[in-house]
């Protein structure tokens, strides 16, 4: 009587998450949905390659930044892990809809909303986008592991038909049904994993936006360049520009660039007309979010490295001593670096 009262509470538990394992699966696989067939999000030469949006999240992720700066510095190590990711999410997505393999899928939705948190749960410019869909993901990977799937999925229908893989141990853990635990030692584990849980969603809400105490702060509405290994040899110029903060969707515009003596007096100065014709080949970009030339500026995207050099005969005739170099971005936004130049 109490196995049958146990199996019966465990059915109730599925079916009252019905509503979370759907919305969560079509969360995931609508990612797969969408770059597979909507649109070709996994050609790297097309506009809104999944690379590029993966190269947003290097500036400010936690804790997994070296292993994304590898990726964007190796396209083709990239695109293959680009493409398994798309398939994870598209197979966890299908299964926990569908209600398969349940608790072993509610891992991947876990593990997945953890990468999503991790990476990107600085972005979001009107709000907390990305933080918010990465921790709920997190809540709700553990939710569905306690639950498991009721009536309305293919664990309960195996269970029903009494297929084989059910009889084995193995598929209360990975499947659907009675999780063999304790109830005692069930009840540490959801308070265990529930205050795990809140502990992350309050660390990285502090991390990342200052939301618990503090000043709250957003890295994705101004952007923001920082200058580095700024130097002059005989008539070249040439730093390094990183774009680590501002909207993801929205790259940064330079339409000026100048380097001014200690006086203030102007030595060299590009404006938007001469950047939007900045030589290619003066640009050295690190990752595969590019650095180049647009319209009317020189565009850097969100996670953006690269070099600049350039060449101005100007630079043979200075003068041992400090210069100023300043970049001005469409927005009024500049950003300073100084130069050192010895006889």
């Amino acid at each position: 009587m109490q196995h049958k009262n146990l199996v019966q509470s465990y059915q109730l538990a599925g079916l009252f998450t019905l509503s979370i394992r759907l919305v969560v699966g079509w969360t995931y696989f609508s990612a797969f949905w969408r770059r597979l067939f909507l649109a070709n999000k996994l050609d790297p030469e097309a506009a809104g390659y999944i690379g590029e949006k993966f190269n947003h999240f290097l500036p400010n992720a936690l804790g997994i930044g070296p292993v994304i700066e590898y990726l964007v510095s190796n396209p083709e190590v990239l695109w293959w892990a680009m493409a398994a990711f798309t398939i994870i999410e598209g197979i966890v997505g299908l299964f926990i809809m569908l209600g398969l393999f349940t608790r072993l899928m509610s891992a991947g939705v876990f593990g997945l909303a953890m990468g999503i948190l991790l990476g990107s749960g600085w972005i979001g410019t009107t709000c907390l986008d990305e933080w918010q869909i990465g921790i709920l993901g997190i809540a709700s990977g553990f939710t569905l592991f306690l639950s498991g799937s009721g009536r309305y999925s293919l664990d309960y229908y195996l269970q029903k038909k009494d297929h084989a893989i059910t009889k084995h141990n193995w598929f209360s853990w990975l499947g659907s049904g009675v999780l063999p635990i304790q109830l005692t030692k069930l009840h540490r584990l959801v308070f265990a994993g529930s205050f795990l849980i809140l502990f992350i969603t309050l660390f990285t809400n502090q991390h990342f936006h200052g939301g618990v105490w503090g000043n709250l702060h957003n890295k994705s509405v101004k952007p923001k360049i920082e200058i580095a290994e700024a130097k002059i040899a005989v008539d070249e110029l040439s730093f390094q520009v990183f774009r680590v903060e501002g909207a993801d969707v929205y790259g940064s515009f330079l339409i000026g660039i100048e380097l001014m003596d200690e006086k203030g007096k102007v030595v060299i100065a590009l404006n938007g007309d001469d950047l939007a014709a900045f030589p290619e080949e003066n640009i050295s970009n690190n990752y595969v979010a590019r650095v180049k030339p647009g319209k009317h500026s020189l565009v850097i995207p969100l996670g953006a490295k690269a070099t600049l050099s350039i060449e101005n005969d100007q630079l043979q005739q200075l003068t041992a001593g400090k210069y100023e170099l300043k970049l001005l971005d469409i927005s009024g936004a500049s950003w300073s670096a100084f130069v050192e130049v010895e006889n």
